[in-house]
């Protein structure tokens, strides 16, 4: 119905595709959130981040934003909403894009965000449905945003763990563009609010395979994983887990921690790569290169039924 739009809904990609002409794709997507920080122009920087991620995660080079905001009128004040504003400006400064406009209204409680656009060769769009049996696994960010911002929320993250957390949701997922030129890359996506095993189902469904995830090899950032230890967790872990539980097998009497970092919700969370083995070790290069230090290859993909064996 639809010829000219490659990527819709039907696999719960990052963002939609529509092809402008042979050599020019449209990538747009929007997201938008309540803060998880309680400084306000933090929560602006990693709202951006966020939103343009997906722009990457399809393989494009973002090209204009358009912001969304959410404010409580006459609760927040003036000077905290011009605060959320300069640090999504000053992301989208770094990117090179203009936030060409947008919109506002009056809410409950601030929300902020941007719709994203980017520009792609549709013949190099990287999908979430297209990984091969016998690919490689690579995630390019370490786990434990939502549990360190659990323990944000309780007054007990301190101060070099608030900044190894803003720090890594404020990294931009820059290397989606390398990885767009990379016929060994088969499929791509980024890991947010449904955590690694939601996100990598995804992948699995759509592409009708099954992964194997080698918990050992799975980066966490050091702070997250001394906190989930401890029991901090969010609320939508355990939702996270409910809703893919029945497609993932883990090992026996294994430490519940272990599952719950694996349905950490992810708020500008790392690249999720399928490659072939002959592309793992230039695609590990690429994220190192570019400032990712605990990218890692965390499993593989086989024939099977669409599910996550968990080792």
């Amino acid at each position: 119905m639809w010829p000219n739009l490659l990527v819709g809904h039907e696999t719960s990609d990052d963002a939609a595709v529509y092809r402008l002409n042979e050599s020019q794709a449209l990538v747009a997507t929007t997201d938008f959130f309540t803060p998880i920080v309680d400084d306000p122009y933090d929560f602006g920087r990693i709202a951006a981040t966020n939103a343009i991620s997906d722009v990457y995660a399809m393989g494009a080079r973002p090209i204009m934003a358009l912001a969304l905001l959410g404010v409580p009128l006459g609760k927040l004040p003036t000077w905290a909403v011009q605060r959320i504003v300069a640090g999504g400006h000053d992301v989208c400064e770094q990117v090179g894009v203009p936030i060409a406009g947008g919109h506002s209204i009056d809410s409950p409680e601030p929300l902020y965000g941007l719709v994203a656009l980017g520009l792609i060769d549709p013949a190099k769009v990287k999908r979430n449905d297209r990984a091969r049996a016998g690919d490689v696994l690579i995630l390019g960010k370490g786990l434990g945003i939502g549990v360190m911002g659990a323990a944000l929320k309780k007054g007990e993250l301190k101060d070099k763990a608030y900044r190894q957390m803003l720090e890594t949701a404020t990294q931009l997922n820059t290397p989606g563009l390398k990885f767009a030129e990379m016929e060994g890359v088969h499929a791509l996506t980024d890991v947010t609010g449904f955590g690694l095993l939601g996100h990598l189902l995804e992948i699995c469904r759509g592409s009708k395979l099954q992964a194997r995830l080698e918990f050992e090899r799975v980066p966490i950032l050091s702070a997250a994983r001394h906190l989930v230890e401890a029991g901090y967790a969010t609320g939508a872990s355990d939702r996270n887990w409910a809703s893919c539980q029945e497609e993932v097998a883990l090992p026996a009497e294994w430490p519940q921690w272990r599952r719950k970092i694996l349905t950490d919700p992810q708020t500008s969370g790392g690249l999720l790569v399928a490659c072939d083995s002959a592309t793992a070790p230039a695609v590990l290069e690429v994220f190192k290169s570019e400032g990712f230090t605990q990218a890692a290859a965390i499993g593989s993909f086989g024939a099977g039924a669409p599910r996550v064996v968990v080792a």
